[in-house]
């Protein structure tokens, strides 16, 4: 046992990674239980760092192992849900937007890191009627929180354009794949008023998905950006500035 257990704490995991089944161990700091689509709980990490198996307190009753993750520095920071980070927008959907992640918190991250930004979790208010191109744009910085990870991505296109991803189903404009990694994709929203665009360029009046390198606009409302050399105003999910 203890050779299996010095094993196990040379071992890095990083976030979403499956640690083992929650009936055979028992979450300690820096993990999470999450039942999976069959209703199977399973302990998963919930940063970067090794791994390391514990023996339960002589006087416990449970007698599982207790599984934790001891956060490994040189990996840079990492995403977790409850954080605010700021991400630069990839691609805008119907009913999503994909991000890369670049700093959680004031810390930049070393790892790439996917946000997903689903229609529900643009705004508190009317979500019915959200409009995911009328909130951001391709190359806008975004202020979101974690809300959580995103831990099994089943992708697959059908006639329909129907997709699944992470047990969520979502309508695709076209035949177009997402890259998200298991453990690297993260769930984010900017439904509160500081949150949302906070940094965008004018597109000129191109279409949506083009982009052309403009003029950085400056807000004018909760849902416009105007360009200062132009006039033009765009519609964007604006972040609140200051107090």
């Amino acid at each position: 046992m203890g050779e299996k257990l010095a094993e196990e704490e040379r071992e890095i995991v990083t976030p979403g990674e499956v640690l083992g089944r929650a009936a055979e161990l028992k979450a300690g700091k820096g993990t999470y239980v999450s039942a999976d689509g069959a209703g199977v709980s399973y302990v998963y990490a919930s940063l970067t760092g090794r791994r390391a198996l514990l023996p339960p307190p002589p006087d416990s009753p449970d007698k599982r192992p207790i599984v934790e993750v001891t956060g490994h520095k040189a990996h840079g920071a990492v995403p977790e849900p409850g954080c605010i980070v700021l991400a630069r927008v990839k691609k805008v959907m119907a009913k999503m937007a994909s991000a890369d992640i670049m700093c959680v918190g004031e810390r930049s991250v070393r790892e790439k890191f996917t946000g997903v930004i689903r229609q529900q979790d643009v705004r508190a208010t009317e979500i019915d009627k959200v409009d995911m191109h009328a909130s951001f744009r391709v190359g806008d910085i975004v202020r979101a929180v974690v809300v959580s990870l995103v831990h099994m991505v089943l992708l697959f296109l059908v006639p329909s354009h129907v997709a699944l991803l992470g047990g969520t189903c979502i309508i695709l404009d076209t035949f177009t794949k997402l890259s998200l990694g298991d453990a690297r994709a993260y769930y984010l929203s900017t439904a509160k008023n500081e949150l949302g665009v906070v940094s965008a360029e004018s597109t000129a009046g191109l279409r949506p998905e083009m982009v052309l390198a403009g003029e950085m606009m400056i807000p004018i409302s909760w849902t416009e950006m105007q360009c200062p050399v132009t006039g033009q105003i765009e519609q964007r999910k604006v972040a609140k500035v200051g107090n």
